[in-house]
């Protein structure tokens, strides 16, 4: 499976961003697909995650209420949608497919599939 993320920018705090993540080479449906995101200078961390039924989702704390992660299985696409942004969610996002059981589902290395990254800038 190859994945793609897009949808990366620079926006002021407050605004939003929708972040997708497009699979090809293979169908999407079957993974679990994490959200992970790189500051500088700081490792990488875990946003978001669905489960490959679409049923779960999880999120780090400080993006629940702002962010939300869905999928769309016919379109083999999975989406962020980021409100409410603020400086501190500055960093490269990345996504991640993989068939990861639950109690890994936050952590990158259960991880198999990654996109290539899109950077998201917040100014104050």
């Amino acid at each position: 499976v190859q994945l793609q993320a897009s949808g990366g920018g620079m926006v002021q705090a407050g605004g939003s961003l929708r972040l997708s993540c497009a699979a090809s080479g293979r169908t999407i449906s079957t993974n679990n697909v994490g959200w992970f995101r790189q500051a500088p200078g700081k490792e990488r961390e875990f946003v978001s995650a669905i489960r490959r039924s679409g049923g779960s989702t999880y999120y780090k704390d400080s993006v629940k209420g702002r962010f939300t992660i869905s999928r769309d299985n016919a379109w083999n696409t999975v989406y962020l949608q980021m409100n409410s942004l603020q400086p501190e969610d500055t960093a490269v996002y990345y996504c991640a497919g993989g068939n990861t059981v639950l109690s890994g589902i936050r952590y990158p290395q259960n991880y198999a599939y990654w996109g290539q990254g899109t950077l998201v800038t917040v100014s104050s």
